[in-house]
């Protein structure tokens, strides 16, 4: 069972006694490059982990995903990444002691800055009770093509809407899809160096031993550090056919998912309404 948790960027999945929750895109040390900038915010590690604890006590979970970006500075590690990312990790394994992360783009030199038993899986993504969880700035792997549901993040997604009068407003929504993930199997498996026979899905089949799904469902977390912009998914130019590369991430590139009749849902649960029918509003 698959459920975001009402007015967090966060997602619960259960089995039995088991509760696993799941967070991405903190941009740890996010501030840092404002500061290059010259632009000086205070840091907000304190508030993300109070937030994160908050989730953590309202779900009671038995283990903790990080679905990547865990840290901002993309290759490099910060001089405040390695003070604030280890405390955020040791205060929080204090309350949840099975955490394991999912790297993303902005996940390099990561493993140094975590406690010794934080499990890191695959960049490609992993499968956790026939739910599969990639990043988003690559290809997954192939074995969660195969998956019901596939939840990824990297997007930040959010939704604007605009007045009469010129103002503008945007908040964070979760986006609901369906993927056809038959189609991914002809550019992931080249990216795996397979060569490809007529039919890329027999060819997935044959290799990996996996049915890709036709119509997965397919979910973008928001991020958990609000202070962070976004992809304004109900833009007026990410609508079309051909409109696909203007989105970040392949999978979203590629055109596999049915972008114009997602629904898109506010933290608290609002449904806000299908990616097409907001983009007059943006």
């Amino acid at each position: 069972m698959i459920t975001p948790v009402k007015s967090f960027p966060a997602l619960l999945l259960r089995k039995g006694s088991e509760k696993v929750l799941v967070v991405a895109d903190l941009h740890i040390g996010w501030e840092v490059s404002l500061a290059e900038k010259g632009i000086h915010v205070p840091s907000q590690t304190e508030r993300i982990l109070e937030k994160m604890m908050q989730a953590i006590e309202l779900c009671r979970p038995t283990s903790l995903v990080f679905l990547g970006d865990v840290k901002h500075a993309v290759a490099k590690v910060e001089l405040r990444e390695w003070k604030d990312i280890p405390d955020f990790f040791e205060t929080i394994s204090r309350k949840v002691s099975s955490i394991r992360v999912i790297p993303g783009n902005h996940d390099g030199s990561l493993k140094p800055l975590l406690p010794k038993d934080v499990e890191i899986l695959p960049s490609k993504g992993a499968i956790l009770w026939n739910v599969g969880f990639f990043h988003g700035h690559a290809w997954p792997a192939p074995e969660l093509l195969g998956c019901r549901d596939l939840v990824t993040a990297h997007v930040h997604p959010m939704v604007a809407f605009r007045d009469l009068m010129g103002f503008r407003l945007t908040r964070q929504v979760w986006v609901k899809a369906v993927c056809n993930c038959e189609m991914l199997a002809e550019p992931i498996l080249k990216r795996m160096g397979v060569k490809t026979d007529a039919d890329a899905v027999a060819s997935l089949r044959k290799h990996y031993g996996v049915r890709a799904k036709a119509s997965s469902r397919f979910l973008i977390m928001p991020s958990f550090n609000d202070f962070l912009g976004g992809q304004t998914v109900n833009k007026k130019s990410l609508s079309g056919k051909g409109r696909s590369g203007t989105f970040i991430g392949p999978v979203l590139r590629f055109g596999s998912v049915d972008v114009d009749h997602a629904e898109t849902y506010l933290l608290d649960g609002t449904f806000v309404g299908r990616i097409e029918q907001l983009r007059k509003l943006s």
